[in-house]
């Protein structure tokens, strides 16, 4: 298998140029995962949103519901 050479990127610790791409690679595993978790993190924020809001809509039907008997 052929793996390309990355060069470093001057003033950059964690930065690397692919010599046959030209791509920027960031070599940062910990910001990598830190930023991972952090999308984690939101998704379970939003789900626990939307299941508030589900849970709220419910509660306005049963007491709409109780009020019209």
């Amino acid at each position: 298998m052929y793996r390309n050479k990355m060069i470093k990127v001057e003033g950059y610790s964690n930065l690397y140029r692919d010599e046959k791409t030209g791509a920027i690679v960031n070599c940062d595993s910990t910001t990598y995962n830190q930023y991972v978790n952090s999308l984690d993190i939101q998704e379970f924020k939003n789900e626990e949103l939307n299941n508030m809001k589900k849970d709220i809509e419910e509660i306005k039907n049963l007491l709409k519901d109780f009020l019209t008997k």
